[in-house]
């Protein structure tokens, strides 16, 4: 049974338009994607923005008092108000302008969330809240309102919440040999973790009988060294230092016996493998399709060409 002329023609120009916007469609959703990685990577998500739009209302900021409050998360944060010789006779109410949600009024506490608290001590004008365990979406501002005969007085305080992040001194890929003494040294700028928690893989070496752990503060900042005396080959791996509420830090041990360059570099070469074989197939898997489509767009031009050739 002959088709017609008409209708090969009819499909395989759908087919190449169909093809063609399943293609378009995948680049522009893939841009979309590495645009969304990169603002995640410079700090800016969705939380952010909406952060942006609720940091201080439309008044005449004269009549206010704005405070900015900074805390790392983990910590407790205080966030003060105020009103001299008023809150005394009259309620005070603290509201989280993210979403209106009214967390206390007096000192009764009418949000769920029961790390908020308000702290009055009676005949003060104080009325501080306190916010225990702050986490990163606590980030925002927060009014405190007093109502009067006449009106409403409020008070703004934003708060800022913070993640301090770990950093182990030297380079990222440490060489030593057998009988050699390792010293890592983790750093963490503007915190003062209880402890920190050492890791050779999944586990946990502070209590090693082999090895030392010394954590220090100075000022704001805060010092663990971890030492290995007469390193081993088994000591080789990922170290990681651990704080709580601190972005980790890693760095990779390389133990090989003394003289013998040759075994780091082939270890070294077996983890760069790994790497490379994770990176390819994460390639292959997310442009097989793309290839796929493309294949069959050509497909459907030679069969055009094919059936109707130019004359």
């Amino acid at each position: 049974m002959m088709v017609p002329t008409g209708w090969w023609r009819l499909v395989a120009t759908v087919g190449v338009f169909f093809f063609l916007g399943l293609g378009l469609t995948t680049a522009r959703h893939r841009r979309h994607s590495r645009a969304q990685e990169r603002m995640t990577s410079e700090g800016y998500n969705e939380e952010g923005w909406e952060e942006l739009r609720h940091v201080l209302p439309q008044v005449d900021l004269e009549n206010y008092t704005v405070t900015h409050v900074k805390v790392n998360t983990g910590d407790v944060a205080y966030l003060p108000c105020r009103f001299p010789q008023l809150s005394t006779i009259h309620q005070v109410s603290w509201i989280r302008r993210r979403d209106w949600n009214i967390l206390t009024t007096g000192v009764s506490t009418y949000t769920s969330d029961r790390r908020f608290n308000v702290l009055h001590p009676q005949t003060t004008d104080d009325w501080t809240l306190q916010l225990k365990r702050v986490d990163k979406k606590d980030n925002g501002t927060y009014e405190c309102q007093m109502y009067t005969g006449t009106g409403v007085l409020s008070q703004f305080v934003n708060l800022y919440v913070s993640t301090p992040q770990a950093a182990i001194l030297g380079p990222r890929e440490l060489y030593v040999e057998e009988g050699d003494t390792i010293t890592l040294m983790c750093v963490i700028q503007q915190s003062k973790p209880p402890f920190v928690f050492w890791y050779l893989g999944e586990s946990m070496v502070n209590y090693n009988a082999r090895l030392n752990v010394e954590t220090m503060v100075e000022g704001e900042r805060t010092h663990s060294t971890l030492t290995i005396h007469e390193a081993q080959n088994k000591d080789s791996g990922n170290y990681s230092c651990i704080p709580p509420n601190v972005t980790p830090a890693h760095v990779l041990v390389f133990v090989s016996q003394r003289g013998d360059t040759v075994a780091a570099v082939q270890r070294r070469g077996h983890i760069s493998a790994a790497s490379t074989c994770f990176t390819l197939s994460v390639f292959t898997s997310s442009s097989l399709l793309f290839y796929i489509r493309l294949v069959l767009v050509v497909l459907c031009c030679v069969i055009y060409t094919h059936c109707f050739p130019f004359r």
